[in-house]
């Protein structure tokens, strides 16, 4: 569903990131993790379609995000860490405009339950400047998911949410892996990444030091400890740890 060749961005001499290789397949939830400025973002930014790679492709659901963007961002679905809504349309209202541009037919049918959901239902007639920062959160992600679509990244998502929220959050991302979607998950929340990921990829530089199912990568940097945590398994990873 996702794949992933030869990745790469430079801004002038500087190489944000670096030959980046991976796939995602249905079902699978991907970890992205590394230090800040490792391009995490860059990555995410590239795979959508929002900024261009300097080189490299990649394939979503079988389309090329650079030579067929118009499917390939018809499959998926980005989540920045900052939503970005229109002032003067209600919560309702934008989902009705994200089904007119997604070509959604009986939108109302698809929005209630994503409301529900999302705990957003009693604010369905209220302008996003009545909403609190967790709720405008839960409106991008209602409208990033009413094209149901079959890959969706997300940028640090649960900035924001209280920890009710968060958990409803992971709940929500665990559906759709399990009704087939290729997801790929960035946060500094390793622990919840641990309890949602069936996979992790590790940034440092712009350059992938690791990646795989979360059992081999913890194999690789656990040196024979049982239950070794993902941040553990981060800090050794990325050269942070004393251990």
């Amino acid at each position: 569903m996702i794949e992933v060749s030869g990745l790469s961005k430079r801004y002038g001499d500087f190489t944000a990131v670096r030959d980046l290789s991976f796939t995602v397949g249905p079902g699978e939830v991907l970890g992205l993790v590394g230090p800040n400025g490792a391009g995490k973002t860059t990555s995410l930014r590239c795979l959508a379609g929002i900024i261009p790679a300097t080189a490299g492709t990649c394939r979503i659901a079988g389309h090329d995000i650079t030579a067929d963007p118009v499917a390939a961002k018809r499959a998926l679905a980005f989540f920045p860490d900052e939503p970005r809504l229109f002032d003067y349309l209600t919560v309702r209202q934008h989902l009705a405009f994200v089904a007119r541009i997604y070509g959604v037919g009986d939108h109302e049918a698809l929005a209630e339950p994503l409301l529900v959901e999302l705990e957003i239902a009693d604010k369905a007639d209220q302008l996003p400047g009545e909403l609190s920062r967790g709720m405008k959160q839960k409106l991008a992600i209602a409208c990033g998911l009413l094209h149901s679509p079959q890959v969706m990244f997300f940028d640090e998502p649960l900035t924001g949410l209280d920890p009710l929220g968060i958990r409803r959050m992971k709940d929500s991302i665990l559906k759709r892996a399990h009704a087939g979607a290729a997801i790929v998950l960035s946060s500094h929340l390793l622990h919840l990444l641990e309890e949602v990921c069936s996979h992790v990829l590790i940034l440092k530089k712009g350059e992938k030091i690791a990646d795989g199912t979360l059992a081999d990568v913890s194999a690789r940097f656990s040196k024979g400890e049982a239950n070794v945590s993902l941040e553990e398994i981060f800090l050794r990873a990325t050269g942070d740890s004393e251990t």
